[in-house]
């Protein structure tokens, strides 16, 4: 099978201060169509429960947390479409570096948000519990059934697009303190020197979504 990244195939932060929209991207919703597919959004959603419990709102300490487990499948995602490209002798036809390109996004969302949310001790554990658990699982998930894997990351972004969004209203209506935005977040997204917290989430959420259809896009290639 022909891979392609298509429009996808760009690099850096989704979002600059001068394209970020006020209301950024719509919560879009992929209907699982096979067994597969259901597989992957029962899992995200079991996953989701218990985010919900654990974090109970807090929502910047939930970002620290989940960011370093959705900087891992493209990492493990771009590492193996590399040694495939070696192995068969043909081009990836972009996958590796869009892959990479997503992992280095994700870990630029966990270095911004550390600068707003300190996580706790309990919080760095749990860090690195749930960093192992994950990469070994989608490790594995990645060998046996690519077209799963990428969709769990599109099924997971999805529910990121969603929690960013409900931090965004938490942010509007006074819910969490509108702080100014890290020097990191400014530089990397390229926001007003006076940018804020609301314009960070803006532009995270963006970059959520684009990995959203990205991954949705590459497991139906896969199917």
């Amino acid at each position: 099978m022909k891979y392609t990244v298509n429009a996808f195939n760009r690099q850096g932060p989704s979002t600059s201060a001068s394209k970020v929209p006020d209301h950024a991207e719509q919560l879009q919703h992929r209907v699982p169509g096979n067994v597969r597919d259901k597989v992957a959004y029962l899992f995200v959603k079991f996953l989701r429960f218990f985010a919900d419990r654990f974090f109970a709102g807090r929502y910047g300490h939930r970002a620290v947390v989940l960011e370093t487990v959705a900087a891992v499948p493209g990492m493990v995602g771009g590492t193996l479409q590399h040694l495939r490209s070696l192995r068969r002798m043909e081009s990836d036809h972009g996958w590796i570096r869009k892959l990479l390109d997503e992992a280095e996004n994700e870990r630029m969302h966990l270095l911004t948000f550390i600068h707003i949310t300190r996580p706790s001790r309990l919080e760095h554990l749990l860090i690195l519990v749930a960093q192992g658990v994950f990469y070994n699982f989608y490790f594995l998930l990645y060998l046996f059934s690519p077209a799963t894997a990428h969709r769990v990351v599109g099924y997971l972004e999805e529910e990121a697009v969603t929690s960013y969004t409900t931090y965004l209203a938490g942010v509007d209506n006074g819910t969490y303190a509108n702080v100014p935005a890290p020097a990191i977040a400014i530089d990397y997204w390229k926001l007003a020197v006076d940018a804020r917290l609301r314009e960070v989430i803006i532009a995270v959420r963006a970059d959520e979504a684009t990995h959203r259809d990205v991954n949705h896009q590459f497991a139906d290639q896969l199917t």
